[in-house]
C-alpha cells in the first residue's frame, strides 16, 4: 500500500484527465489524510468545470457571429500612462478555440498573462500587435493614436478579418465590419486574448525602458503615475519616452 506521501505525490503530478482515476482509485481510502487529497482533486474537477462553463459563455459573440469565417478580436493596453506607447493587440483565434482562463487582461496576474501569452499565439491562426509612440500621442492625441494603433494590427493580419469585435470603440478608416463590445474583454474569447497581446507587449517594452531609465521604476508602474513614478518626474524631469500632452497640468518642483 502507498503511503499518503506517496499518494499525495501522484495527485501532484496528475493531470486533469488523470484526476477522475485518482478519485476512483483512492475513494474508498480510509486514511484521512488520503481522502482530504481525494476532496482536493474532486475540487479541482469542480473548479475546471467552471471554467470550461464560463469560457463557453464567453464565446457567446463568437458564435453570434459564426457567419464569419474569421472573426478578429481588437483591444488596446496604455491608453492612460504617462509614458510609454500605447499598444493594440488583434487576434483571430480558431473558431473551435477554447482557451481556458482568458479574460480582461486586468483581471490576471502577470504570471498567468504570460502563460496566456504563449497558449494565444500559438494556437492563433494569426495575430499581430501595433504601436503609437508617444510623441504621436501628444501629436494627435491619445484616443487617434489608440485608433491608429488599432488599424496598424488589423492591418498586418493575414488572412484578413472578415469581422472585428472591439472593446466599447468603432475604429474609423476601417471597411471591415465592426462590432464595439462595452467591456468587450471580458465578454469575448477574441477580445480577451487581443487585451492579453497588448498587455503583454507593452509590459515587456515598458521593463526594457526601466533599464533604459532605472530612476523611474516603468518594470513595475508600466509608465502609470504611481507615486514613486511622481516623485521621479518632479526630481529628474520627463524622459523621451513620456507623452508631454499628459504632463501639462502636473506639478514638477
Amino acid at each position: 500500500m502507498k503511503s499518503t506521501m506517496e499518494i499525495k505525490a501522484v495527485f501532484q503530478a496528475a493531470t486533469t484527465e488523470e484526476l477522475p482515476e485518482f478519485i476512483t482509485a483512492y475513494a474508498q481510502d480510509g486514511r484521512a489524510g488520503v481522502q482530504k487529497l481525494v476532496q482536493a482533486a474532486s475540487r479541482r474537477l469542480e473548479a475546471l468545470e467552471k471554467e470550461y462553463d464560463r469560457i463557453e459563455n464567453l464565446r457567446a459573440y463568437e458564435k453570434e457571429y459564426a457567419g464569419y469565417n474569421f472573426i478578429c478580436g481588437v483591444d488596446e493596453a496604455g491608453r492612460g500612462p504617462l509614458a510609454g506607447p500605447v499598444v493594440a493587440g488583434a487576434v483571430i483565434l480558431p473558431k473551435d478555440s477554447r482557451i481556458l482562463y482568458i479574460n480582461d487582461s486586468k483581471q490576471l496576474s502577470e504570471k498567468k498573462r504570460e502563460e496566456l501569452y504563449d497558449v494565444i499565439t500559438r494556437e492563433a491562426l494569426c495575430w499581430a500587435v501595433g504601436y503609437a509612440s508617444p510623441e504621436r500621442i501628444d501629436r494627435i492625441n491619445i484616443l487617434q493614436a489608440t485608433y491608429e494603433a488599432m488599424r496598424e494590427a488589423v492591418g498586418n493580419l493575414h488572412p484578413e478579418p472578415d469581422i472585428l469585435l472591439n472593446d466599447a470603440v468603432t475604429i474609423p478608416g476601417i471597411s471591415i465590419p465592426q462590432v464595439p463590445i462595452i467591456k468587450g474583454d471580458a465578454k469575448s474569447i477574441s477580445i480577451g486574448a487581443a487585451s492579453i497581446l497588448a498587455k503583454v507587449t507593452r509590459d515587456r517594452m515598458m521593463q526594457k525602458y526601466d533599464e533604459i531609465y532605472p530612476e523611474y521604476g516603468f518594470s513595475g508602474n508600466k509608465g502609470y503615475g504611481s507615486q514613486g513614478h511622481m516623485e521621479a518626474l518632479r526630481r529628474y524631469g520627463p524622459t523621451p519616452i513620456h507623452r508631454k500632452s499628459f504632463l501639462k497640468n502636473i506639478v514638477m518642483s
